[in-house]
């Protein structure tokens, strides 16, 4: 079984190859004699931030029209031979059946292309790759930490911690004194991979090496294989829960929106979320004082990194019809000042080797982890979306039996594999 069919197989059951058809598109219908090109953008939130960027580039260059598409999915244009002629993703499983079928162009022999970062380029092909070429651009990286109340760490004269055991002394100081010292919103389950669970495997295990060992070992992972979850994930589980013990006593019902709620009002010490939170908890109290840092998962503070993702990548399809115009886009949306404004405005972190430090304040914590490429990504955005790992969060926290939490990963990771091989 090749790494490529684990992939694509486990990540979902589209017919991708329906996708050979994708050369045949008709042309592009033109508006008003101009050369009209598709732009796919995924973010809701940032519609109206690249409608302007579109039109910016409109007024640059005469005779093309942009078409906006931000529909919810990306699937039925590939299937249907119909992609956007430029596309703009985050770079998770879903795209990685792209790159692995060879249906993005290589952008290698772009001049943006020769500005990203290779520590974040990196991080590009631990999903999928496609021999030879350069699928995606990454334009935006997000990185995610312990979000903290500075006020009541200062009222407590609490340090932010840079080991386990300050970690956890922390949390009891915290807890002696009546304040919940970690919200959590076990309702919303990919709240609970997305922090706690990927907090706690980052820094204690390779989340890019281990994935690729469970891909070529497939079938064969277990508890006596080269790696499984039951084995290398057992301390970090064991990190995990203590965490969870920390939690507010009504965890298991409250959702993101009362977790973002909750610690903007000051409820909590600390949170486990992203910079996509920082907005929202804004809206409650715009002065709270909130800073982010690594979450410390072993007691040498060497060890210490930030959850990273590519929160966005920019691809081109060979189906396209107007490659030059994709290009030209591309290429706009990589100029310095358009994408560092984007990611200042959008509290990420440019990708590019000439990029300036973010300068908002809420992640100063983390600058140094990016600027040293100490970060890994989330070992959950790994996991096919078929195995419910969220909801095996709920019951490990409630049971208390990380253990076989683990087993059932690894059982889990078998039957996926089983099924691609035979696809």
């Amino acid at each position: 079984m090749s790494r490529r069919g684990f992939l694509a197989g486990a990540a979902g059951g589209v017919a991708l190859s329906t996708m050979a058809l994708a050369g045949c598109a008709a042309p592009r219908p033109t508006a008003g004699g101009a050369m009209t090109i598709r732009f796919y953008e995924q973010k809701q939130e940032v519609i109206a931030y690249f409608d302007d960027l579109l039109r910016k580039f409109e007024r640059q260059h005469a005779g093309v029209s942009v078409v906006h598409d931000s529909t919810g999915a990306i699937a039925p244009q590939f299937v249907r031979g119909e992609p956007a002629d430029v596309g703009c993703f985050n770079d998770n499983l879903e795209l990685a059946r792209y790159i692995s079928r060879g249906v993005l162009r290589d952008l290698g022999d772009l001049p943006s292309a020769k500005r990203i970062r290779p520590s974040i380029d990196g991080l590009t092909n631990q999903y999928a790759t496609y021999p030879g070429r350069t699928s995606v651009l990454p334009y935006s990286l997000a990185a995610a930490g312990v979000i903290y109340n500075k006020r009541i760490f200062a009222d407590h004269g609490l340090p932010v911690p840079t080991t386990w055991d300050d970690f956890v002394e922390v949390c009891r100081t915290l807890q002696k004194a009546g304040i919940t010292p970690v919200y959590a919103t076990d309702r919303d389950t990919w709240t609970l991979w997305q922090g706690l669970f990927d907090y706690s495997v980052g820094s204690l295990v390779d989340t890019g090496s281990f994935f690729r060992k469970m891909k070529a070992l497939g079938t064969d992972v277990g508890p006596d294989s080269e790696v499984s979850f039951e084995k290398d994930f057992a301390v970090p589980m064991e990190r995990a829960k203590t965490i969870s013990s920390f939690f507010n006593p009504d965890h298991a019902t409250r959702a993101y929106a009362d977790g973002n709620l909750a610690f903007g009002q000051g409820k909590a010490a600390m949170y486990l979320q992203g910079p996509w939170a920082l907005g929202q908890i804004a809206l409650v109290d715009e002065k709270l004082e909130v800073g982010t840092f690594a979450l410390p998962v072993t007691n040498d503070p060497d060890d210490r990194q930030a959850r990273v993702n590519i929160d966005l990548g920019l691809w081109i399809p060979t189906a396209t019809q107007h490659l030059d115009e994709a290009e030209d886009l591309v290429e706009f949306l990589m100029q310095p000042e358009v994408i560092e404004a984007y990611n200042r405005d959008n509290l990420a972190y440019s990708t590019t080797k000439d990029a300036r430090p973010q300068q908002d304040e809420r992640l100063a914590g983390l600058q140094r982890y990016v600027d040293d490429a100490a970060f890994y990504q989330g070992a959950g955005t790994f996991i096919p979306t078929s195995i419910p790992l969220g909801n095996y969060l709920q019951s490990a926290i409630r049971s208390g039996d990380f253990t076989s939490m683990l087993q059932r990963l690894d059982s889990d990771w078998r039957r996926l594999a089983g099924r691609s091989a035979t696809v």
